[in-house]
């Protein structure tokens, strides 16, 4: 069974993340994706570096080893993070589930004849062969792969159904013939030969004989044969390839390097310029390079890699949003400067669990504090029922001349209780066999399943109130009565809801009176034209909408024998028709809907996860506007971003109508630009046409819109409307979902969430972070993404000054001296200066923050100060600091110039410790211990290289002390000076609220 040369293959080492992990294939890329930021800035360095030693510029370690310091800790931290996610990738990839072979069932990992139980994934593509389900089908979960909480009917192979038993299929000689491998998901085209028998079985394959891998089985046990592996897969056709995630910050970070590195260069060339280019000038350059080169900070990237590293562990240690994880702690930074926030719906948004909220009749609204009116009603209209013995006559006799309140409740429920597509299963609880539940119909043992949880709901409310779906099959419905009786109905056809049409139908007969009823259920824009005149239609779907609800017009039709006959042969005739065959049915089935009887409006909610509504508002007052992609239908979209408050009770709503053609969607995007502050909303399948033909039109107005809503969007889909915002905006995204139909657009998105919810693991196990609800969002956008980027921002700042520092005083100590390539100073002090003198407190800056987290919450508009690009504004003043240490040792200490390098060096740790300090805002033990910490090992140091570069009695002087405590002062003053300018004239945002 299946193409001979896929029967070796094997389930994907890691659909998760759709790539292939070695260490050794891993390790390199470690390395590339490190060298290719730094290498540029550094090769002229280490290419030059020979030359150290014969220049007599001082030791060839202090070249080496910073840099090699540098890329170990990276390659270190990012291998470890490719192994952890290995490790739990391997973990999720490693289900066990049963091979269907001639020696029986045997449980292991190979995939060429699958057997698969209820709640369980599919590994692989498959066809369906067989089904323990008596009705012969069976439901998939497809809410991994599409999107869609609806649940999907299956059919097997007819001829494999019919076996006997599931062994029997290893006796049969058959083949299955598939089309190539594609990215559709909805669609499938095969044959199944059966050559065994007399004559041969040939069976057309659609795609109700398929299950595709990432769904899960929702009902029996299922038999089938895989079809497609690897990477042929539906499900992996429709991810991307990852890609690896530079954070803004690093870029940005990245380009100052870069003109600190021009601007070594220039002040290289000035410098031998001013010597007039004399001798081996060409030499002269390499020397002033070399001199020069601490002013690009190459311990910078160790001080962000830490401070990424601290930033996840604060994350994962916050208590107010348990059961976070940072699997990528390289864009800690990111979460502080998002702009667009696209959001999955299911499982995201809402909790996938429908409540009947709503039943109105026009004159009267039951509400959920009024249902017991409702079961009374029920109840009354049945025991009047049981008291005359017959049912039907009370029932005509109620309804002859006015409908009395109690029969017309009992036709509302009555037909949500019959038009639907909800099949009964009563499962064995352990205590009660199987057959004999469903044969007494035991309620602890039944569930319902059907292919919309909208429809379960409404099911499930008419059990509460008293008319029980108790059993059905392909052709007869039972219906249980408040006093225990059992009504049958034969249905004769059913109509099933699809996205064009909006509605759905089904026709029954009573067994018990012989009335044939036609019952229908739809949206309003459909229904209002197909029932028969009414005042409260329009008004009250327009009220319930409002309230978030999810609205369905119910209407009946009552039949005679010869009105049934007379559709059921055109309806025949015209499925018969082999041109136009859709067009002649839907003309056909349009025959019965005029003139209904409008029975009733249901209105179903959506729950929604907990907090969604002040997280949105969260966002959006912090200037993110907020996308909500979906591959759900556009009325159950539109209501949910309406009861999310995702769109506003004062914005108006824009919906895209389906647009086929280039002169549609100008015809479209035309009116659309007309309306001002209003939400989209788009479906798939106009967005792509919008895309091939007007995309950059399309995009300009939809990033003015406060928020849009994409629905019956394709995981691909998904991807591409991020990566359009990220070219169009350049501006940073973030995407979060919690399925696998959502992984391709987090792993695109330039932050990635995922949700861990009921539909696995496979969106958090892809993304950035992982958190468990969606309010997490909220704190870990507003607290962490906003300390992570302003203590980053500080702390670059402080690494960056402290190299301008000493490379000025380089400039400045050579130019004094008739531009001599003589270095200030040498060997452990330049590694020293920018680790153990000063490195714990810039470090100790990443413990620091403006204002506490619950006023960042309550404020969030802190957030839109940080979505500026990260810039140093102080470099002039802090290469003056530099300037200032130096001509202030030589003009203190004119007459002890001998002693110059204890001098400025004193004064240039002091100023350093003393600047950290004045920054600081909100101090912490361990800041304290840093500062300590530092100002004791170069006291000590003072002690212990007195040999080598001090001399122990001139710096116990008091002259030395009160001279360099001027200078470290003076030094320190133009950014006190510009601190306090930019207080009081420029205060930041939380200067106010901390005031």
């Amino acid at each position: 069974l299946g193409h001979p040369e896929k029967r070796d293959q094997r389930y994907p080492r890691n659909v998760i993340n759709n790539q292939k992990y070695n260490f050794f294939t891993f390790l390199p890329g470690v390395l590339f994706n490190q060298f290719k930021y730094f290498f540029n800035l550094y090769f002229l360095l280490l290419a030059c570096s020979q030359f150290v030693v014969e220049m007599r510029l001082g030791a060839l370690y202090t070249y080496w080893v910073p840099l090699g310091f540098v890329l170990a800790v990276t390659v270190i931290r990012e291998a470890a993070e490719e192994i952890r996610c290995y490790m739990r990738d391997k973990e999720v990839n490693s289900q066990i589930y049963s091979k269907l072979t001639a020696r029986g069932r045997l449980r292991g990992s190979s995939t060429a004849g699958a057997r698969r139980s209820v709640n369980q994934r599919v590994p692989a593509d498959m066809i369906f062969l067989r089904t323990s389900e008596k009705n012969g089908s069976c439901f998939l979960r497809t809410d991994q792969l599409d999107g869609e909480t609806d649940w999907k009917l299956r059919l097997p192979v007819t001829c494999t159904q019919r076996l006997p038993t599931a062994s029997d299929l290893l006796q049969i000689r058959s083949y299955v013939y598939a089309e190539e491998p594609n990215i559709d998901i909805h669609n499938f085209v095969g044959t199944f030969t059966r050559e065994d028998s007399d004559p041969s079985v040939n069976e057309s394959l659609s795609i109700e004989n398929t299950l595709w891998a990432s769904t899960v089985i929702a009902s029996g046990t299922v038999v089938g044969v895989v079809l497609y592996t690897g990477r042929e897969l539906r499900s992996v056709m429709n991810t991307s390839n990852p890609r690896s995630k530079i954070g803004l910050f690093d870029l940005e970070v990245n380009c100052l390097t870069k003109i600190l590195f021009g601007a070594l260069v220039v002040v290289s060339l000035v410098m031998v310029a001013l010597q007039h280019f004399a001798g081996r000038w060409y030499l002269q350059i390499i020397r002033f390079l070399l001199l020069f080169s601490n002013i690009i900070p190459i311990s910078l990237r160790v001080n962000l890699d830490m401070g990424k590293i601290v930033y996840s562990w604060v994350i994962r240690r916050d208590s107010k949003i348990p059961g976070t994880v940072v699997r990528s702690s390289t864009i800690p930074e990111q979460l502080g400067r998002i702009s667009y926030l696209l959001t999955d719906k299911t499982g995201t948004l809402t909790q996938n669990e429908m409540v009947f909220k709503r039943l109105h009749l026009g004159t009267v609204a039951y509400g959920l504090d009024s249902m017991d009116e409702v079961q009374s009603h029920i109840f009354s209209i049945y025991t009047q029922s049981s008291n005359s013995n017959c049912h039907s006559t009370c029932l005509t006799l109620a309804t002859k001349v006015r409908k009395t309140m109690s029969s017309r409740v009992h036709e509302a429920v009555k037909a949500i209780a019959l038009c639907h597509n909800v099949t009964p299963v009563y499962e064995s609880n352990g205590v009660t066999d199987q057959a004999e539940a469903e044969r007494h119909y035991e309620d602890s043992c039944r569930v319902y399943q059907a292919s919309s949880p909208d429809e379960v709901a409404l099911v499930q409310w008419t059990e509460s109130v008293g008319l029980t779906l108790v059993g059905r099959d392909q052709s007869s419905m039972q219906l249980r009565t408040p006093g225990g009786h059992i009504l049958n109905f034969t249905i004769l056809q059913i109509f099933p809801f699809t996205y064009e049409s909006k509605r759905m139908g089904i026709i029954v007969r009573d067994e018990s009176t012989g009335e044939i009823t036609f019952y229908m259920k739809g949206a309003d824009v459909v229904m209002a034209g197909i029932v028969q005149y009414n005042d409260w239609l329009e008004e009250e779907c327009g009220n319930m909408a409002r309230e978030g609800l999810r609205v369905l017009v119910v209407a009946k039709k009552s039949l005679t024998e010869e009105q049934y006959q007379d559709f059921e042969a055109r309806y025949v005739q015209a499925k018969l028709s082999v041109h136009d065959r859709s067009l002649k049915v839907a003309t056909v089935i349009e025959s019965l809907e005029m003139e209904m009887e409008l029975l009733c409006l249901t209105g179903v909610e959506d729950q929604l996860q907990a907090d969604v509504r002040p997280t949105l508002e969260t966002l959006r007052n912090a200037g993110i506007k907020v996308w909500m992609l979906t591959g759900d239908k556009l009325e159950t979209a539109t209501c949910t971003a309406k009861n999310a408050h995702l769109v506003t009770r004062t914005q108006d709503i824009h919906i895209f109508r389906l647009v086929t053609n280039r002169g549609e969607a100008h015809l479209e995007l035309n009116a659309f630009r007309r309306k001002h502050d209003c939400a989209l909303v788009i479906s798939g399948d106009s967005l792509e046409v919008c895309l091939k033909y007007y995309e950059y039109e399309f995009m300009e107005l939809a990033c003015q819109c406060p928020a849009v809503v994409c629905c019956r969007c394709a995981p691909t889909q998904k991807a591409q409307i991020v990566r359009l915002l990220q070219e169009r905006t350049g501006k940073l995204t973030c995407a979060v979902g919690d399925g696998g139909n959502d992984v391709s657009m987090i792993q695109e998105a330039d932050c990635g969430v995922g949700v861990e919810g009921k539909e696995g693991k496979q969106a958090s196990l892809a993304a950035d972070f992982s958190i468990t609800q969606f309010k997490h969002l909220g704190r870990l956008l507003m607290v962490h993404g906003r300390n992570s980027y302003k203590r980053s921002a500080a702390l670059s700042q402080f690494v960056i000054h402290r190299s301008l520092c000493i490379s000025t005083m380089q400039a400045v100590f050579s130019s004094v001296f008739y531009f001599a390539s003589v270095p200030l100073y040498q060997g452990f002090l330049i590694i020293g200066y920018s680790t153990i003198y000063t490195m714990f407190p810039v470090f100790s800056l990443v413990l620091d923050k403006d204002v506490k987290s619950e006023v960042a919450m309550l404020y969030p508009e802190l957030y839109k100060d940080l979505l500026k690009p990260f810039q140093d504004l102080a470099v002039g003043f802090r290469a003056s600091t530099g300037s200032i240490i130096m001509y202030g040792a030589l003009l203190l200490f004119e007459s002890e110039f001998v002693h110059i390098v204890a001098i400025s060096f004193t004064s240039l740790i002091l100023t350093e410790l003393l600047m950290v300090a004045l920054t600081i805002q909100t101090w912490h033990w361990l800041m304290i211990v840093a500062e300590l910490l530092s100002l004791s090992c170069y006291i000590a140091s003072l002690v212990f290289l007195h040999e080598v570069f001090y001399d122990v009695y001139f710096i116990a002087t008091l002259s030395f002390l009160w001279k360099v405590t001027v200078i470290t002062l003076v030094s320190c003053l133009p950014l006190y000076v510009l601190k306090y300018l930019r207080r009081r004239f420029s205060p930041p945002s939380y200067s106010k609220l901390t005031s």
